[in-house]
């Protein structure tokens, strides 16, 4: 731990023994909030009913959002659980804070200022469930949580007893265990990262297990066919990106009319159980007394190709791969500013610095996101971001490499791992739908070197941040 990083602990330390002694004393003081993370893997914005999918079964998630807000414009820096879940706990970009697959673990530098060791030096008890997928060069209990639950697929997991249980069963177990631990006088932050709605990519014949709960949803469901999927928008790609895994998994998922309906059937279950297990966890506070005091964050990991385009898995720089479902539920939040759907740019990055700021705790200087707790406060910020720094840095031979800006009417992506780099440029004011690349329009000439520019500058500010 370096000086400033102890320096920044011992005085959030000092302010919750503060607030501790104010508590005991004789000035009364409001009770800090307990927070509730849901994280979702590979969920894209778009299949939530409360986001206007008709097919959708989130009755749980949709209520978060009637009574708190939904962020329809909201995005991750990085369209990878690895690289994206360590931008999640630690505020920080990939190319600042350098993990994703295939690289040494997160340095414990990043851990020590992640959101939960701060809200634990805060007095916070926090706890985490579920998939964490990111290495760390210390063990996660010993700096992070005080109680820690981790597992990941596969889903079906044979028990001592020689049954089949499936793993986010599991992590129900432990969610509601942490949650009977807890009491309204000592604040917690509970993490819960549930591997639904993930493929079982080793299984391509079982391909979304779902829990016992929802077995059987969706069998007489006919889910229409892809908006984007058509020969002519897959063949406008580079060939870099037609050969790539985005194509590969096309395969394995979306590519018969009978695969892609038991497909979809399967995800939206793993999904509709997701709620149920929501909805379960959210009782669960009710019982104890804790649900008027606790704030609940809902959010994906990354974004999800359903044979749009051609594709599966997510990865590359288009909107069903960086844009994700986030709400934010607050119990003390006025009647009045509930149920409002929020349209300005939202990251990955700006939930630690949410999550803290939720709690009164100051976040760190170093962090790249920003709290969005004024929004919910109904302020908006005058200096709020209107275009953001995204990348994949992964090396794979069947994932391109890539850095971009996503601005509210241009989309810049640059293919950096080709020779010469291929570059996108979309204009979703006249194309929304991200078809054509006005990269190759010389009308377009000035805008791409502007974007180009922009993108450098970026590149520079991150990978070359503390």
């Amino acid at each position: 731990m370096n000086r400033r990083t102890f320096l920044n602990m011992c005085a959030i330390g000092s302010a919750a023994a503060a607030a501790d002694s104010r508590e005991s004393g004789g000035e009364a003081a409001p009770r800090r909030p307990n927070i509730l993370f849901f994280l979702i893997d590979d969920q894209r914005h778009d299949t939530l009913g409360i986001a206007g999918h008709r097919i959708a079964r989130t009755p749980a998630i949709d209520h978060l959002a009637r009574q708190g807000v939904r962020f329809q414009n909201a995005f991750v820096t990085t369209s990878i659980c690895a690289a994206s879940r360590a931008s999640i706990l630690t505020g920080l970009t990939e190319r600042t804070h350098g993990f994703t697959f295939g690289t040494p673990p997160m340095r414990t530098a990043h851990l020590e200022t992640s959101y939960p060791a701060v809200l634990r030096a805060a007095g916070y008890r926090t706890g985490f469930v579920g998939k964490l997928g990111v290495q760390t060069e210390t063990r996660p209990e010993e700096t992070l949580f005080d109680y820690f639950s981790e597992r990941d697929r596969p889903y079906l997991r044979k028990q001592p007893d020689g049954t089949t249980r499936h793993i986010d069963e599991i992590n129900l177990e432990h969610a509601l265990g942490f949650l009977d631990g807890c009491s309204p006088e000592h604040p917690f932050c509970l993490s819960v990262s549930f591997s639904s709605t993930h493929a079982e990519d080793s299984d391509k014949e079982n391909h979304y297990p779902c829990i016992d709960a929802v077995k059987g949803m969706f069998e007489d469901t006919l889910f229409p066919p892809p908006l984007l999927d058509s020969p002519e928008i897959f063949d406008a790609h580079p060939a870099f990106l037609r050969e790539s895994m985005n194509r590969e998994r096309f395969f394995w998922r979306w590519d018969t009319p009978e695969k892609y309906q038991k497909n979809m059937r399967a995800y939206f279950r793993l999904l509709a159980g997701v709620d149920y297990m929501i909805a379960g966890i959210t009782a669960r506070l009710q019982e104890h007394g804790l649900a008027e005091n606790t704030v609940i964050v809902y959010a994906s990991d990354n974004g999800y190709y359903m044979a749009e385009r051609g594709f599966a898995g997510k990865w590359s720089h288009y909107e069903e791969s960086l844009r994700v479902p986030l709400i934010i539920y607050d119990p003390r939040m006025p009647q009045d500013l509930r149920g409002r759907v929020l349209s300005p740019m939202a990251l990955n990055i700006d939930i630690p610095a949410t999550l803290l700021d939720v709690a009164g705790v100051a976040a760190p200087e170093r962090y790249q996101g920003r709290s969005l707790l004024p929004w919910l406060n109904g302020d908006a910020p005058a200096d709020w971001r209107t275009e953001f720094f995204c990348e994949h840095r992964m090396k794979h031979e069947k994932i391109p490499t890539w850095e971009g800006i996503r601005g509210q009417r241009y989309v810049y992506a640059r293919y950096d791992g080709q020779t010469p780099p291929y570059e996108f440029l979309h204009d979703l004011e006249k194309d929304p739908y991200q078809l054509h690349n006005y990269a190759q329009d010389d009308a377009c000439a000035a805008t791409l070197a502007d974007y180009r520019s922009r993108c450098d500058a970026a590149v520079k500010r991150y990978q070359g941040a503390p």
